[in-house]
């Protein structure tokens, strides 16, 4: 009896000295939301609303500030978060410019700079024109482009970007030549385009929604495998299903999307990133998600982990061919 008495002395005195097993990180602060674009933009706009569902349904104890970085195209967000190696209480909001933007310019930071942590939607692209233009198909507006090269102007967001890519990728598969005029972002393209500045512009759903409804600008046709989800009609008598893709059109590129993206900073411990992209997970299943993928027209589609990596490495491998043909790569 003894004997079993000091052995169950010695098992208690080992596991109270042994430490304590860690906790799950948690945040200890309040929480900085930082937007690698302007006020008003589709990245501050993404990131205003996870913050607002994060806090309608209470998903993280601590407070949430934004704050906009959207200087140089975004790279002034990300050198920020750099500058902030270690502090999990710094969250990037972005696109996939965090990996591109590196490759057209030389920048304080790199992509592997900072710790991916989600993609929760893709952004679709359409081509557009102004709404008294005589274009009412893409076949009919490219054949136009084509016998005036050089003659009609693509306005887009920022130079060297994925509105320029995607004109480059539309150039090489349709043999249209189009000036190519940059604009701060997508908001500027479309009120030039509603006003006539430019003869086209290649914005996603929601940066022309309005014009679209005012009938001072049309889309001619979307860059998806599939039409756009059917909704509620933004005219009277279209809404975005009635758009056809661009490949029904005949412009051979199935499909060209961005990503919506979330990063850490540098050195983020592993268990930081696993709890945010826990929370991101649960901010995508909320009703309030689901209405602002149908309000934007976006494509909901969530990557974390191996799959956001695998994701990365695929589309900057895509963006890079463009580059490296187009002469943008910087050495």
């Amino acid at each position: 009896m003894k004997r079993i008495t000091a052995l169950a002395l010695a098992l208690a005195a080992t596991v109270a000295s042994a430490p304590l097993a860690q906790a799950a990180w948690q945040p200890s602060k309040p929480i900085e939301f930082v937007v690698t674009s302007g006020p008003g933009g589709g990245t501050d706009t993404f990131a205003r609303v996870v913050q607002s569902i994060i806090t309608k349904h209470k998903l993280v104890e601590q407070p949430i500030v934004v704050t906009n970085k959207g200087g140089g195209s975004g790279a002034e967000g990300y050198v920020y978060g750099k500058a902030s190696a270690g502090d999990p209480h710094k969250v990037i909001f972005g696109t996939n410019n965090e990996y591109l933007l590196p490759l057209v310019a030389k920048l304080a930071f790199k992509p592997d700079d900072l710790t991916p942590v989600a993609a929760m939607a893709m952004d679709e692209f359409l081509i557009w024109v102004n709404g008294a233009a005589p274009y009412a198909d893409a076949k009919s507006y490219l054949e136009a482009v084509k016998a005036k090269p050089e003659g009609f102007k693509m306005g887009g967001s920022q130079s060297k970007d994925t509105d320029e890519t995607l004109t480059k990728l539309i150039e090489g598969a349709t043999g249209a030549k189009f000036i190519y005029v940059p604009f701060k972002g997508g908001g500027e393209a479309a009120v030039q385009l509603a006003g006539a500045h430019v003869d086209s512009n290649t914005n996603n759903p929601n940066e022309n929604i309005g014009q679209w409804k005012a009938g001072l600008v049309k889309p001619l046709c979307v860059f998806s495998p599939e039409r756009l989800p059917a909704g509620a009609k933004v005219t009277a008598d279209k809404g975005w299903s009635d758009i056809p893709t661009c490949k029904e059109q005949g412009v051979p590129i199935d499909q060209f999307q961005m990503p919506r993206t979330v990063w850490l900073t540098p050195k983020a411990p592993d268990d930081a990133v696993t709890y945010y992209a826990d929370v991101l997970a649960k901010v995508k299943d909320t009703p309030e998600w689901k209405e602002y993928i149908e309000r934007t027209s976006q494509t909901s589609r969530f990557l974390s982990g191996k799959d956001l990596k695998t994701f990365i490495a695929s589309d900057e491998e895509k963006n890079r061919k463009v580059f490296e043909k187009e002469g943008w790569v910087v050495k």
